[in-house]
């Protein structure tokens, strides 16, 4: 594990950018390492697709590896696109030769459109080149022609699939739902020898609607090289690469770069994140909670969180009560959904309740064990999800999604203030809670903030006088529920 992993990828070109070491090299640095590349093959190609491939004398690719690797430890590998079945032995005898820490495979076979990429001594090669790997990022079609299987036609046959490969090649597979449809885009990590409770481990997120997704697997796949240097365990950073992603994904289309399907936008999670605005009506909600705003950024709590200098028992309470207030705000996240009116709604409410239980919890999990804390449901906790409990049992989804929007929009608040004073202070790996500040600072959660403001204005504009005033009285209820659930470790201290 290092603060700047050294990262290569050996992969193919891309001269507009967005797929191929190019994007590699981005996916690398976006993510806090330092990215070196080798040349397999010169593509020509653009956002419509490829027009011709080629590949250099493989006595020169072996040069460049051998270059590289006599001079730089490598960290992690990620390997992309290879050709042919020369290339392949090449590159497997310098893995031999060096034998890299952590070796990420995403093996290019087949195109979007369902062509073939290889020749079959070529595939036959790659199969071979699979057990060199500790993690394969195949798309859907490239898992089904590794296994000689019909291509997965649900969520369900396509992780039993990655299952088979895991077992036949000794490496994790990270099996993709990009290719299947619905609202919600899974990815599950897989591994056949883990532990029952580790062999299958599956994240959701909200699918981004954009065409501009060209370089997904190229950038995904050198992502996961990357962070799991900085983190030591797949799971974990397959939470960070995917939050990473869905930010890069939900501004790929601010690029404007080509007129096919343009790449996703590798640093958006540098610049600044896009706040919720909201309507004439969610801006009064926030207007109205002015003073709990501020009194919520003046708590000891928040400030010692930004710094850094907070009390570990402290943080340790607070995630305890969080844990249990996430499990009961998922409840009431999917009676949100039972109400809705759209489809679009109940998908978002019903995810976002998932979420809560995989994605965010698992911050808790993860350091609650090394930093046990008293996990006896609070005072502030209950009575905070007592009032969401009663808001929910009222029948009205739109008073509901105003009683739930606090815990989107004031942590995203607090998240982007704290972190943008993290960023220029202390780094990632000085900051004690740095994991706590980019969980709730990144675009991913400002964007379905986002969404659930909209949400609630579009709620309210269907809703009476009498309901609206409601709205009004339960987010400023909630809204001074989050303040005491800041404050609530330095009063149990």
């Amino acid at each position: 594990m290092r603060s700047t992993p050294r990262v290569l990828s050996i992969a193919g070109t891309d001269p507009t950018g967005g797929a191929g070491i190019q994007a590699d090299l981005k996916s690398i640095a976006a993510n806090g390492g330092y990215g070196m590349a080798v040349v397999t093959a010169l593509v020509a190609q653009n956002t419509h697709g490829v027009r011709s491939v080629h590949t250099p004398p493989v006595s020169f690719l072996a040069e460049q590896l051998e270059a590289v690797s006599d001079d730089v430890e490598i960290d992690a590998v990620k390997i992309g696109m290879l050709g042919d079945a020369a290339v392949i032995a090449t590159v497997e005898a310098w893995l031999e030769a060096v034998r890299p820490p952590v070796v990420v495979l995403d093996p290019v076979m087949v195109a979007t459109s369902g062509d073939r990429l290889l020749e079959p001594a070529a595939e036959d090669a790659l199969r071979s080149l699979l057990r060199r790997a500790d993690l394969l990022t195949p798309n859907l079609p490239e898992l089904a022609v590794l296994l000689d299987e019909q291509r997965a036609d649900s969520w369900d046959e396509a992780v039993a699939q990655g299952l088979r490969l895991s077992d036949r090649t000794g490496a994790a597979v990270l099996v993709k739902g990009g290719h299947l449809d619905g609202a919600v885009c899974p990815d599950a990590l897989v591994r056949a020898a883990g532990e029952p409770g580790e062999r299958v481990v599956e994240f959701s997120s909200r699918r981004i609607e954009t065409r501009n997704t060209h370089g997904t697997g190229c950038s995904l796949s050198s992502a996961m090289a990357t962070v799991q240097v900085l983190t030591g365990d797949w799971a974990e950073s397959l939470q960070r690469v995917k939050d990473w992603m869905q930010g890069a994904l939900a501004r790929a289309d601010e690029l404007q770069v080509g007129t096919g399907h343009g790449p996703i936008h590798h640093f958006a999670n540098l610049l600044q994140h896009q706040p919720p605005q909201g309507n004439d009506f969610s801006r009064q909600l926030w207007d109205d909670i002015a003073d709990l705003r501020e009194g919520i950024f003046g708590l000891p709590f928040v400030k010692a969180l930004g710094d850094g200098t907070l009390d570990e028992r402290k943080f340790s309470y607070y995630l305890a009560q969080d844990a249990r207030y996430l499990n009961g705000y998922s409840r009431v996240l999917a009676r949100a959904s039972a109400l809705a009116p759209t489809e679009e709604e109940q998908l978002f409410w019903a995810n976002s309740a998932q979420v809560c239980l995989q994605v965010e919890a698992e911050l808790h999990r993860s350091w609650l064990q090394q930093h046990p804390a008293e996990s006896e449901l609070g005072p502030v906790t209950k009575a905070y999800l007592d009032h969401l409990a009663s808001v929910a049992g009222s029948g009205s989804y739109a008073v509901l999604t105003a009683a739930v929007l606090p815990c989107y929009w004031l942590y995203s608040d607090v998240g982007e203030n704290l972190h943008a004073a993290f960023l220029a202070g202390r780094d990632a790996a000085t900051h004690p809670y740095a994991a706590w500040l980019q969980t709730y600072a990144d675009e991913a959660f400002a964007a379905s903030t986002r969404t659930a403001v909209g949400f609630t204005d579009r709620a309210a504009r269907v809703a009476g006088a009498a309901e609206r005033e409601a709205m009004r009285t339960v987010f400023r209820q909630s809204s001074r529920y989050e303040l005491e659930f800041f404050d609530a470790p330095e009063r149990h201290a």
